[in-house]
């Protein structure tokens, strides 16, 4: 509510400022100059702008010169200056400029998903073609080649950020390293009953003569995948990061043999 009040005071200020100034005077409070709360740039005039703010207030509306918006953590669009209502902001909403790429935005949130490990894959399979549609080169063809520059990183981070979301073991890991908790997917598991039963699966894997046979032992395969996908699933959720890891070790050696017999299907 204070923030909505500073908002609307500084409407008041800066549009009766408006009518004595082409330009917007640098005569605002103090206290909210030095509060960071606003920041404006300028529009062609005749424009109207209204930008609301991440807490659902609109900010300021006028019809000349001028805007003034929230300084959030979002963003702001590098042409019109329009702050981003929510995140992720990789075209603005505003003039539909495609944007650089923010770190501060992680992969779940540019698929608009809560930072879970189950996920629907629909949805994820939907929303990397919405953004790829928007950022593909024939789209951004006409644009500045400071734009299609952000284009073209944008889109390699969301296909980076697909193929990270759409499999168990990289979005395991995934998640262990937005934790801080670093994965070392080549250590070796201690663990002799695993070993000789992923070298008998290999060994399976090898002597398989048809497709038939490489897709029963896949279905063998895939289902101890599941059955430590479900382990980290439960240990990730109890922040168990430990039990997590050991998970993503075995997820390693099954998704390794999975992808042996799919290059020989």
């Amino acid at each position: 509510m204070q923030k909505r009040n500073l908002c609307v005071a500084a409407t008041k200020i800066l549009s009766r400022k408006l009518h004595s100034s082409s330009r917007l005077s640098t005569n605002v409070d103090p206290k909210l100059q030095s509060s960071r709360l606003f920041s404006c740039s300028f529009y062609r005039a005749g424009e109207s702008r209204v930008s609301k703010s991440s807490y659902g207030n609109i900010c300021l509306a006028h019809y000349r010169k001028n805007f003034c918006s929230l300084d959030e953590n979002t963003g702001r669009c590098w042409n019109c200056g329009v702050v981003a209502v929510s995140k992720p902001f990789l075209s603005c909403d505003c003039c539909k400029s495609v944007q650089p790429v923010h770190t501060s935005v992680d992969y779940f949130q540019i698929f608009g998903m809560e930072k879970a490990f189950e996920i629907e894959d629909t949805n994820l399979e939907k929303t990397y073609k919405d953004w790829q549609k928007k950022l593909h080169p024939d789209l951004v063809h006409m644009k500045s080649e400071k734009e299609k520059e952000f284009a073209a990183e944008q889109s390699s981070r969301v296909v980076d950020a697909y193929r990270t979301l759409r499999k168990p073991l990289s979005r395991a890991i995934y998640l262990m390293g937005l934790e801080g908790v670093h994965v070392d997917e080549e250590r070796t598991v201690s663990d002799p009953e695993l070993l000789a039963e992923i070298l008998d699966i290999r060994e399976a894997v090898e002597e398989a003569s048809n497709s038939q046979s490489l897709k029963q032992i896949q279905g063998q395969v895939q289902e101890k995948l599941e059955i430590w996908s479900n382990s980290f699933g439960s240990a990730f959720g109890k922040k168990n990061f430990e039990d997590a890891v050991t998970s993503i070790q075995r997820m390693t050696y099954y998704d390794r043999i999975n992808e042996e017999i799919v290059k020989k299907l």
